[in-house]
């Protein structure tokens, strides 16, 4: 199992980890401030609900409440009270732990 701390690590790398999926990719990518390339990762993966739920935390992240909403309940997830970074930490750790 990948921690949370190699994959926060992992970013000094030009692309993401091989071995995940598209959700953690859109992690990796944000973590790495390029909020675009995270959001394509998740966008071509609607219905799936942990892309649904990084791109509910995506949208929270610009500032879209409501299209957050739209995501979260895509989810089937609560909208979260939480700063953003540590949102990013529950959703990556979560993830990682079931990769």
């Amino acid at each position: 199992m990948t921690t949370i701390d190699t994959f926060r690590s992992s970013v000094s790398a030009a692309s993401p980890p091989a071995d995940v999926g598209p959700a953690l990719q859109g992690l990796w990518w944000l973590l790495k401030d390029d909020w675009d390339q995270a959001h394509k990762c998740v966008q071509g993966h609607e219905g799936e609900p942990d892309c649904d739920w990084v791109h509910a935390h995506l949208h929270r992240q610009e500032g879209d409440m409501a299209n957050a909403g739209y995501w979260y309940r895509h989810a089937g997830r609560p909208v979260a009270t939480c700063s953003l970074k540590e949102e990013w930490a529950l959703v990556a750790t979560e993830l990682l732990a079931r990769k």
